[in-house]
Formats: C-alpha cells, structure tokens, sequence
C-alpha cells in the first residue's frame, strides 16, 4: 500500500473516532464572528495588558497549518485568506472530549474555535481556546515543502495545494482579480457598458487564429468555440452601443508555450466616433492606472528588468520606424522608408537581415506586408521590455482594420509590447462592408494557400456593416499577459488557476517521461 493510502485510511479511522466523540464528520456550517486577516489588522500592535483589560472574545474557523502536543496543552496555526494566527489548547479549559478531539486533528484539517485573544509569554498574539469544533478532515498528506521545478507541473496539476502552500501564489491571483476589477472601474467611468456575447459561433471570426469545433445535436449544426468576441461587439456598434466591452474567455486551437495557453482571458472595446488613436490613449492610461491599482506603483519587477508604466516612459514608434531603430549592425545601413514599399525591395532586406541575424522566411507569393511584419518580430520584438506602442501595420495582416487614407498597403493600427511581448491591439474599425467583403475574399485565397487561420466569409457581419456602423475604434488587451508582467510570473501557467496539461500519467510513465521538456519552457 502507498504512503499516500496508508495515512488516508489512518486519518479516515481518526474521522470516526471524532464522529464518536459527538462531532459531526461533514458539518454544514460554523457561525463565526471575526476572520484571521481581521484579527491581525486589529489586534496585532495591542499589549498583552490591553488584550487582557479588552477580554476580546470570538470564534474563528481555519485550516491547521502547524500543530504541536505537549502533555495537557498544545499550540497549532490555523490559516484563513492566507494568513495565520496561533491557537492556544488546554484541557483545562476545552474539557476531557474537547482535547480528545484536539489529539485526533491533523495537518489540514479544519476547525472552529471560539475563545479570547492574549498574548503567549514570547509575546505572539494567539487565541486562548475554550471550544473546539471539528469541519472537515484533510485525508491526504500536506506537502512538506511544495516549490522547486521538480514539483511544477504537480502545482499546476493541483492547484489547490499550491494555494494552501504557497502565500506567493495566492497573491498573483489577488493581483490578478485586481486587474480585472481596475479594468471595469476604469471602462465604466468612461461611460462603457459591459456586456456578454456568444462563446459559441457558427463562424470563427474577428481574429487569425485556429479554432475548436464542436457539435449542437438538435440542430445538427458545427459550431466554433470563439477565438474572439470583435465581431459580435461590432454588430452591438452597429446597433447603436457606442461604448461597449467585454471580458471574455477565448478559445484557439494552438500550441502551448510561456505565453500561450488554449483558453485565455481578454479584454475588448469598442467606442464610436473615435479612431486608433483615441483608443490608444484610452488603452495607455488604463493600463498605467491598473499597475496602480495591483502594485500600488506604476513601477514592476520583470526578471532582471524593472519596467515603468508611468506614460512619461512610453515609447511610440512605427512598425517602419521600429524595424529601422532595431536594425542589427551587422546587416548593414539601417533601412529607408522607401525600402518598404515593393516586393523587391522588402526581399532585398530581408536578404540583408538573414545574412547577419536569425532567418526570416520570404515567400514571393506572399503579400510584402506579410513579410514586413515578419521582419519586425525578428528584429525588433527582443528588444520591446519598456511599454511600446507599435503602430502602423499592413493591410495584408489586418483583415479587419481601417487603411491609411494616404497607403492603402498600411493600416491605422497598433500594439502595445512590454517583456518582450504583444499584450494589446487596437486599430480604427473597418466599416465600409465593400472594402471589408474584399478583405474577406483576400483571407479565402489565403486559406486556399493552406493557411488554416485565415479569416472566413462572414455574411452576417458584413450585412451588419452595410446598416451602417459609425467611424470607431476597439481594442483588446491579454489579461493573462499583463497579469504576468505585473506579478513577475514568467510564463502563463503561473497566472491561470487551472491552465491546460497533458492527461495525468501513471507514476510509471511519469518516471518515463521525467526527462522530457516542458512545453512551457519552448
């Protein structure tokens, strides 16, 4: 018999044991009057003398994260949202059954106990217990210690450990649910509504990307998990919301890697009568005002780096601009803007930049801007730490972007980068249904090519269009990414609670496989 089984069938003989005692082995609930944060908030600078003088009386319940016996008295720590306080048991005071009951409690069990504050003769503030109620009983072992990268993708694996172990890991999720809460502060002040939209869809649209396929049986139809809510939010433009966003759960169908995960949050919005950049603006201070909100600082630990969220620091550079700034010395004279303009000319950077820095693949069949935006992950993206707006991107990767009235080949949009990663994009929204039906049909010769991500026809959107939507401006910003850079988690499983993994091995394969690389690490 495993360790594991052994100790779960010796706490399960202890549960009975307590049911005989008269407790309840599942209670269905414990009235208490303060909590552990509470408590230590209140009382931790008051004297020994002031807590006696106060007689402060209360019930707390807790997890027992420590426990110690000694003779007729013993000390424990029970943990609630995070924190600890100490317990005081003698049997003096909790009777012959309250400290039989005490004998029989575990690491991970939980209690009510309801008794008076005071100091212990070290000066550690605990509570002086005269009832003990039994809630539950942890049948499986805690881990002694529950870190290391041996341990994980058991964290990840089981969560719920991870955040009865480790206070670090709770707090990245409280920062995280900060972030979401400064988001809706924020669009709400501004006169935005919030609001839900389908996270299943007859067409994947309103990004590039792969999606997941599923079945309704009543209607016998294929519908697609969403990979983004932009067109539902745009019909809702259409339909005269002028200031609308969403925070939704997305769903694409790729690879997993430090930045990616199958089911990822974002945060969209759309308003009328703007362009990119009165979006951007928006984009700019919401974010600013959220590391605020999480931190207390606009300022960040990102690995070795500390990045600034203060718009003092901001940086905005074209993609053009970008890729000329971050040309590497070796591939010679840094580009002109001219040097964007054909085929020929884009092929002949590209052999430039291939001859001195990582390779850049270069399709003559492929639209020049496709490319461009290829050379601009090559050469400059390694270098965005600092908060940087990219702006100005191709027609040929913004299927659903506004042109520029003066190039049509570029398009008024951009992206925010920080720790070397995209973590927003906004454009001024395409609303001539002619010029978004052309886009469309391009995307349908891209898939033809072989391109599985390439937009679909949308007919609906493109008739919502054609009733008319006002000039406007949208965005979406990675909740997962920017919980990252703000909580300096580096990859994206250490922000999401439950993220996706492999089906659990048996240990095994598990021994098998100890060897092979984490996904997360590519």
């Amino acid at each position: 018999m495993a360790l594991d089984e052994k100790i779960y069938e010796l706490r399960r003989d202890k549960l009975k044991q307590i049911e005989a005692l008269g407790q309840p082995a599942y209670p269905t609930h414990y009235e208490f009057t303060h909590t552990i944060p509470a408590i230590l908030a209140d009382y931790s600078a008051k004297s020994a003398e002031e807590l006696e003088a106060a007689r402060v009386n209360l019930r707390v319940a807790g997890r027992i994260m420590a426990i110690r016996l000694m003779g007729k008295a013993g000390f424990a720590h029970l943990q609630q949202d995070g924190k600890r306080l100490q317990i005081y048991v003698k049997k003096d005071a909790v009777g012959d059954k309250g400290f039989e009951l005490y004998k029989l409690l575990d690491l991970g069990d939980h209690i009510g106990v309801s008794g008076y504050l005071f100091r212990t003769r070290t000066g550690e503030l605990s509570i002086h217990v005269e009832e003990i109620t039994f809630l539950s009983k942890d049948l499986l072992p805690l881990p002694e210690k529950w870190h290391g990268l041996t341990d994980v993708e058991l964290r990840y694996r089981q969560r719920y450990v991870d955040l009865v172990m480790n206070p670090e890991v709770r707090e990245v999720f409280l920062k995280r649910s900060k972030l979401v809460q400064s988001m809706r502060r924020h669009l709400d002040s501004q006169g935005f509504i919030e609001v839900e939209t389908p996270m299943m869809q007859p067409i994947a649209g309103g990004a590039v990307a792969k999606p997941f396929i599923t079945h309704h049986n009543t209607l016998d139809m294929d519908l697609y998990l969403r990979i983004a809510p932009e067109l539902y939010l745009k019909r809702l433009t259409v339909g005269g919301f002028d200031r609308v966003y969403e925070i939704n759960r997305n769903f694409r169908n790729e690879g997993l890697g430090w930045r990616w995960n199958p089911e990822f949050t974002m945060l969209e919005f759309y308003q009328a009568y703007t362009n990119y950049r009165g979006v951007m603006d928006l984009t700019q201070k919401l974010i600013e005002q959220a590391a605020i909100d999480v931190n207390g600082t606009t300022k960040s630990k990102w690995g070795d780096h500390e990045i600034d969220w203060a718009e003092s620091n901001w940086k905005r550079l074209t993609m053009r601009e970008a890729i000329i700034h971050y040309w590497p010395e070796h591939a010679g004279p840094k580009p002109a803007i001219s040097d964007f303009a054909t085929h020929d000319s884009v092929k002949s950077l590209v052999q430039r930049f291939n001859s001195a820095h990582a390779h850049v693949a270069y399709d003559p069949n492929e639209p020049a801007g496709k490319t461009i935006a290829a050379l601009f992950e090559a050469a400059a993206e390694e270098h965005l730490i600092q908060p940087t707006i990219i702006y100005e991107f191709p027609t040929a990767v913004s299927p659903l972007s506004k042109q520029k009235a003066d190039e049509p080949d570029w398009t008024e949009r951009w992206e925010i980068f920080a720790g070397q990663m995209e973590i927003s994009n906004g454009f001024s929204e395409l609303n001539d249904p002619e010029d978004q039906r052309r886009r469309f049909e391009g995307q349908l010769k891209e898939r033809e090519r072989g391109d599985e991500e390439a937009h679909q026809m949308d007919e609906d959107y493109i008739r919502a269009l054609s009733y008319g939507m006002p000039p406007a401006g949208g965005v979406g910003v990675g909740v997962d990414r920017l919980v990252m850079l703000l909580t300096d988690s580096h990859t994206i499983r250490d922000v999401i609670l439950f993220p996706l993994l492999r089906p659990e091995k048996a240990a095994s394969d598990a021994t098998a496989e100890s060897t092979a690389p984490d996904e997360g690490a590519r």
